[in-house]
């Protein structure tokens, strides 16, 4: 017999977690890099399904982009509403973290819209002929 009864969540699981939501949001990569050396995972998602990447990509940060996918942050991984890292450092005119991401494996065709589909949108003709030469 099994107990389908929703569990609630520990306290300190939450601060943790919203520690490290911070932390990539804030871009802290020495902060994220101490806590996934510990055992915390690369792929933590919020109740969005926005991953520690897609926080850290969304906020133009580099370092810390490039520290989760270090430590084996999925580089294609959606959020709630198929939007990739990638896709949104296109969107926000991020460059560095697009060259990291794509260094990292990030397929320019992932999510909806893709991020090429994205640069397309925005007519940022340079990104779109690199990722259609990838």
């Amino acid at each position: 017999m099994t107990d389908d009864t929703p569990q609630t969540p520990d306290a300190e699981v939450v601060e943790l977690a919203g520690r490290l939501f911070d932390a990539a949001r804030a871009g802290d990569a020495a902060m994220l890099a101490a806590y996934l050396d510990a055992g915390a995972p690369a792929d933590l998602s919020n109740e969005r399904g926005d991953s520690l990447l897609m926080l850290a990509a969304y906020h133009g940060h580099t370092a810390a982009v490039q520290t989760l996918l270090q430590h084996g942050a999925e580089a294609d991984r959606a959020n709630d509403r198929g939007q990739t890292p990638l896709a949104g450092a296109v969107f926000k005119g991020y460059d560095e973290v697009v060259a990291a991401l794509l260094d990292g494996g990030a397929d320019p065709a992932a999510g909806t819209p893709s991020a090429l589909d994205t640069a397309r949108m925005f007519g940022k003709d340079a990104l779109v002929a690199r990722f259609e030469g990838r």
